[in-house]
């Protein structure tokens, strides 16, 4: 007899949960909008339909490990060096693609050098004070990280809008001061570190 009883208290129970239940997703329900739905794709797999959506790739960097407290601290200046130059390598990007493109507008030899000339007046002037600034280590890195934004050399730049004694003159320069406009960027091999610590702050994770 109380087994029966049981069960029935077990069942009502078991009803009110379901009602309250129906009556909370009710609420739910009524409060969205559309703007609160994704549209998703879907696919065929034995017949079913399965939505799916393409989650965006992540890069995981393993945590750098030190010998010493030496490393350590020449890893933190690496970092705090790309974050000065690399928004001035990602300007000269912008600039130089911009100038390369009007510069394939022009039709006489005059025009280009006007134009070049213009340019080098006004990015001179803008930038000049700020890029004196910068260390010999930073400015090699500069040199680097021009290479990695536009997938050309300082030094071919340099050759093909002032011309290759131009060029010349500004490498003799460089390689007083131990560096080379003609350094290239080797992500896969000795600036792989570099070009981790970009891919890190284009993350925004440092």
């Amino acid at each position: 007899m109380m087994s029966w009883k049981l069960y029935i208290l077990t069942g009502l129970l078991f009803t009110v949960q379901i009602l309250s239940a129906q009556q909370t997703v009710k609420k739910i329900l009524d409060t969205l909008t559309l703007e609160d739905f994704e549209i998703v794709t879907s696919t065929f797999i034995d017949g079913d339909t399965i939505p799916h959506r393409t989650i965006e790739e992540v890069i995981v960097y393993p945590r750098p490990k030190f010998n010493n407290r030496r490393q350590m601290r020449r890893y933190s200046r690496l970092i705090i060096n790309i974050k000065k130059v690399y928004p001035y390598a990602k300007l000269a990007r912008e600039k130089l693609l911009a100038m390369d493109q009007h510069i394939a507008t022009l039709t006489s030899e005059r025009e280009k050098r006007e134009y070049i000339n213009k340019m080098e007046d006004e990015l001179f002037s803008e930038f000049e004070d700020d890029l004196k600034k910068l260390t010999i280590s930073q400015g090699r890195l500069l040199i680097k990280l021009i290479d990695r934004e536009t997938g050309d050399t300082t030094y071919k730049w340099l050759k093909e809008l002032k011309g290759s004694v131009s060029a010349f003159f500004w490498q003799a320069i460089a390689r007083i001061f131990g560096s080379n406009l003609k350094w290239e960027f080797d992500a896969p091999g000795e600036d792989r570190l570099i070009d981790d610590i970009i891919r890190m702050i284009d993350a925004g994770m440092i």
